[in-house]
């Protein structure tokens, strides 16, 4: 990153993060429009109005910036740095009351991931780091566990018609359920990736996921000392399919077993 100085950028993603949070947070108790219901999602214009927060942050610090988002992207191809916004990862869990979701920020500099931040406004708790810095949880590193074994981890694996894999994405929770110690679906990307960086969970796998979905929390995971391999559904699209662990566990091995 010669010549380049993270910090600010960071700061900035930090404090949109901060601003976007609180009032997701004010407004978690609160009726919610719907814009649009979908099979196995929702849209609520919260999303669309929180995005707009982070984008009139990030771009009074940076106004250079580009910014691709979950709820729309501006700025041309040719900005020096684009932001990467899912303004509320976890919509669903926020419109039933759930209070599992965060606002997720990623920087993207010349195709390289350089930061990120996620942040869980109900358990004031942000993750963040720099690419090849310490990861952090409210400024105090974290790190992935130390297990070795499927039998001691927690997984959150995707399964069913709703990630695209269908009766495929059943057999594999199955094969994976019966070796490791628990399985947990959170509801949020962002937040579960967080909790593999910070050690409490072992491993993610899902089918299908978007860049603003994991882009932050990855820069999160491997400063972390975590792995994640993205496939994407076609080469160059944002949407694809994720694998996520503490780079320990023997994950290569147990998929390629599946019946």
């Amino acid at each position: 990153m010669s010549g380049f100085s993270p910090q600010p950028y960071l700061a900035a993603a930090e404090n949109a993060a901060r601003i976007a949070g609180a009032f997701l947070r004010k407004n978690f108790s609160r009726a919610k429009q719907v814009d649009a219901e979908l099979a196995h999602d929702i849209k609520l214009r919260l999303d669309k109005d929180t995005q707009a927060i982070i984008t009139a942050e990030l771009l009074a610090a940076f106004p250079d910036s580009a910014i691709l988002g979950e709820e729309g992207s501006t700025g041309g191809a040719d900005a020096p740095c684009r932001w990467i916004v899912d303004p509320l990862d976890g919509t669903v869990n926020y419109f039933y009351g759930i209070p599992i979701f965060a606002v997720s920020i990623a920087l993207e500099r010349r195709g390289e991931l350089v930061l990120g931040c996620v942040y869980d406004p109900m358990q004031d708790e942000m993750f963040s780091a720099v690419a090849g810095g310490t990861a952090t949880c409210n400024g105090r590193p974290i790190h992935v566990s130390a297990h070795t074994r499927l039998a001691q981890a927690a997984v959150f694996c995707g399964h069913g018609a709703h990630d695209g894999s269908g009766e495929a994405g059943i057999r594999r929770f199955a094969h994976i359920s019966s070796q490791v110690r628990k399985m947990r679906i959170l509801g949020s990307a962002a937040v579960t990736l967080c909790y593999v960086a910070a050690g409490r969970m072992d491993a993610y796998i899902e089918d299908r996921i978007s860049l603003w979905d994991f882009a932050a929390a990855r820069v999160i995971l491997e400063a972390a000392g975590g792995v994640l391999e993205f496939t994407p559904a076609q080469p160059g699209a944002v949407q694809g399919a994720v694998l996520a662990w503490n780079g320990l566990l023997p994950l290569h091995e147990t998929l390629s077993s599946i019946p």
